[in-house]
């Protein structure tokens, strides 16, 4: 999380989505510094800001989650910067959410599995995360698909004119082609039930040569009910487990 009291702003860092470029030039040009921990949310935000602190400028990023997915399995596939093996890093990411880190990329160090067995296996329930507990509350929403048009625009409502491009960082090199490319016909039916209510809350589309999709009532109450466990999850025992 990152904040300036200049500028009365309040970042959220949502990972897998661009955020580690933006802290950086928030903290190098914007006069930005780190609040909380890492990848705090803004109901930790609220806990302990003073009123006037509650009336910042506050803004995060979201990111298409059939790119997320991928991404995510490319990092695992390559040990992305030691994460999942570098004592110093994995002891930063302790809890349930570390365990599964663990889990999922000793299954693909020993089975070497593409996508679709990567798909299959890890993503069963509909697909959410931690952006269901305020991002529809935030000033602005930046998409990770127009990562320098939007950090541009995030910054032109605060009030600032932006310095210099965003630069790129924390890219995951192995992604050498487009992330639907991934998904071949054998997975797409699932990918839409998986991805489907998220991806109508925050206005994707999936590709159109996947045919028409409308999310059906029983996927989005599977998706709702899922999200009474999530959210108390990462309200309350995120950073305790």
């Amino acid at each position: 999380m990152i904040i300036s009291s200049r500028y009365r702003y309040v970042f959220i860092e949502l990972p897998q989505t661009g955020s580690t470029a933006i802290r950086k030039e928030l903290q190098e040009h914007y006069e930005g510094s780190s609040f909380l921990r890492h990848h705090s949310t803004y109901y930790d935000f609220l806990k302990v800001a003073n009123a006037d602190e509650k009336g910042y400028f506050v803004f995060s990023c979201i990111r298409n989650p059939l790119d997320d997915a991928v991404s995510r399995y490319l990092k695992y596939k390559t040990d992305h910067k030691g994460n999942f093996t570098n004592p110093a890093r994995l002891q930063k990411h302790k809890g349930i959410v570390n365990y599964f880190d663990k889990r999922i990329f000793q299954f693909l160090r020993k089975s070497d599995a593409d996508f679709p067995a990567f798909f299959r296996k890890f993503y069963v329930l509909p697909y959410n995360n931690w952006a269901s507990l305020s991002h529809e509350r935030f000033s602005f929403v930046i998409r990770f698909e127009k990562l320098q048009e939007d950090f541009a625009t995030a910054l032109r409502m605060i009030g600032i004119e932006p310095k210099r491009p965003l630069l790129v960082i924390n890219r995951t090199n192995s992604k050498k082609r487009e992330f639907s490319s991934y998904y071949p016909p054998a997975i797409q039916e699932k990918a839409k039930r998986v991805f489907g209510p998220f991806m109508k809350r925050w206005g994707y589309e999936f590709p159109p040569e996947w045919g028409n999709h409308s999310v059906p009532w029983w996927n989005q109450m599977e998706f709702e009910f899922c999200d009474i466990f999530r959210n108390f999850y990462w309200k309350h025992l995120r950073f305790r487990i």
